[in-house]
């Protein structure tokens, strides 16, 4: 009897998810010049990586465990030893989180967080790639070097964590109330951080906390290193207990209650907050990037169902519903992955921009609030379409499409709500005149795409959408401030698509380009198109 896995009830399991992703080869070619080979990694996350968070999320959730055989207290999870394997191979065989520090970029990691797809292990990796970017950029001396441990670069594997939120104030840090108490050699944190991914799994983690007499409201948070066990060797903080969550279940978020707990001080204290800022970018572009590769998957399971089932006579790839679903779902991927890129390759150009930073990095952040909310929309908008293929059996949580729309369902809320997106991207406008870069990029563009006749139309919609918007009170520009983050994304993830038209010599792009911005910014349906199916093939690739 053969030893299968998930070959009877999955479409997207045992593919190569790199290989027959050509929007993706062709976005890295774009920006790397395709310096590294995703292949292995394709393979292994369309396999080992598939099952294992497939077998996490229904049968094998994290467990915390809180007492020892001594009867002492532990405060650890468990997680299932395929998971913990899969962690492992990520950062240590594959290297998904050195590129940035190795022989890589950013662009690459963020290929990598992609391929993944799965949300909560993502989140593993990202979790710890934000507590090394802090590190390396940062930290002096011993507490620097520790980057090294999170990132593969060194034979002793670390996970770290950033915890920020704390109940009474969710996404609103200046409400934040843990407290830092200076000693001689280390600072001693008191308080309850509320929603802890990570947390008993994490060996180091970054947490914010208010310095004793500083000022209020967020300036006056400061960033800190919390080790696991202090340095007596006990246990540095306690875990009060684990979420149960709709999804993400192979990351464990919980409670962390921080009495005492010695913590080393991350650069400057009244730079805290900038660091803060500095590491939820880190997390919003993988966000981002992670909300396409939830919808890539969804995708793969829809298309591989749809090419084998038959109703009404014929399978129902062949129904002309069916193919529109299919182009939707499609073009929407390569819209939201091509804006991703486009902000991913800002924050690599602003790398190593310092508060109180340069125009290049206030460009970076504005086009990462437009990314993480286009992206979140984008990704439960289409793993509901691929659901809704496959039936009655879609929303059977025994097959994997179910996860998929509920995996997709986080990314409008982690990393900061949409809301705060809107509010976060106005501000970089107020503030810091953001806007004056994105157009001066729009006309580049535009100067190099594939139709300037289309993209100089769009250019113009933009720079009159912005002229509306400049002239709303503050109080109006606010309540409009997420349509408007919506419009301009939109718009650009269309010209970026007839970008690439031209820089890949592949018109493909420019027929996307322009159904896009059919669907997405004039609010029409779908036009029937010829070249239908090689879109629907991601570009003839399955």
């Amino acid at each position: 009897m053969p030893l299968n896995g998930l070959e009877g009830i999955s479409y997207a399991y045992g593919l190569n998810h790199y290989t027959l992703d050509k929007p993706l080869k062709d976005l890295l070619k774009l920006y790397t010049q395709s310096k590294n080979d995703f292949t292995g990694l394709g393979k292994f996350v369309g396999k080992e990586v598939y099952e294992s968070t497939y077998r996490v999320d229904l049968e094998s959730l994290p467990r915390l465990i809180y007492w020892g055989a001594k009867g002492e207290r532990v405060d650890y999870t468990w997680l299932d030893p395929y998971e913990r394997y899969v962690v492992n191979e990520l950062i240590m065989n594959y290297g998904v989180n050195r590129y940035p520090f190795d022989n890589g970029t950013w662009h690459d990691h963020y290929a990598g967080i992609y391929l993944i797809g799965d949300p909560g292990l993502s989140c593993i990796l990202t979790i710890t790639i934000q507590t090394a970017y802090a590190l390396n950029k940062y930290a002096e001396g011993n507490l620097r070097d520790e980057y090294k441990n999170l990132v593969g670069l060194s034979n002793k594997l670390k996970l770290g964590a950033t915890w920020f939120t704390e109940t009474q104030g969710g996404s609103d840090l200046g409400a934040n109330t843990t407290i830092a108490k200076r000693t001689e050699k280390k600072y001693l944190l008191n308080g309850y951080k509320y929603f802890s991914s990570g947390a008993g799994i994490a060996d180091i983690s970054l947490v914010s906390a208010r310095p004793e007499k500083s000022k209020e409201g967020a300036k006056g948070l400061a960033l800190y290193l919390l080790p696991r066990y202090n340095s007596k060797g006990e246990l540095n903080y306690y875990i009060r207990r684990l979420k149960y969550k709709s999804g993400t279940n192979s990351v464990p978020t919980g409670e962390v209650e921080l009495i005492n707990s010695e913590a080393d001080l991350i650069g400057k204290e009244e730079e805290g907050i900038y660091y803060i800022m500095e590491d939820l970018t880190v997390s919003r572009l993988a966000n981002a990037i992670g909300a396409m590769g939830v919808a890539r998957k969804a995708y793969l399971e829809a298309l591989g169902f749809s090419r084998e089932r038959s109703a009404f006579g014929k399978k129902i790839i062949e129904h002309p519903l069916m193919i529109r679903d299919l182009l939707d779902m499609e073009i929407s991927i390569e819209g939201g992955l091509a804006l991703t890129y486009k902000a991913i390759n800002e924050f690599q150009n602003s790398i190593n921009s310092r508060p109180p930073y340069t125009k290049e990095y206030h460009y970076a952040r504005f086009l990462t609030h437009i990314a993480k909310n286009v992206t979140a929309e984008l990704s439960s908008k289409i793993t509901q379409l691929a659901m809704e293929a496959f039936g009655g059996i879609g929303f059977l949580n025994e097959f994997p499409i179910e996860r998929w729309h509920r995996e997709a369902l986080i990314t409008p809320i982690w990393e900061g709500t949409s809301n705060i997106q809107a509010l976060d991207m106005l501000e970089s406008m107020v503030k810091k005149k953001a806007h004056e870069v994105y157009l001066e990029d729009l006309k580049s563009l535009v100067n190099d795409s594939y139709d300037k006749e289309f993209t100089t139309k769009l250019l113009n919609k933009a720079v009159d959408i912005l002229r509306s918007f400049s002239s709303l009170s503050p109080k109006e520009a606010e309540y409009n401030s997420k349509d408007f983050l919506r419009q301009q994304g939109h718009i650009l993830s269309s010209i970026l698509l007839n970008n690439l038209a031209k820089q890949t010599e592949d018109n493909i792009y420019d027929l996307i380009s322009k159904q896009y911005y059919r669907v997405y910014v004039e609010k029409k349906e779908l036009d029937m198109i010829d070249k239908y199916d090689e879109i629907i093939s991601i570009h003839g690739s399955i």
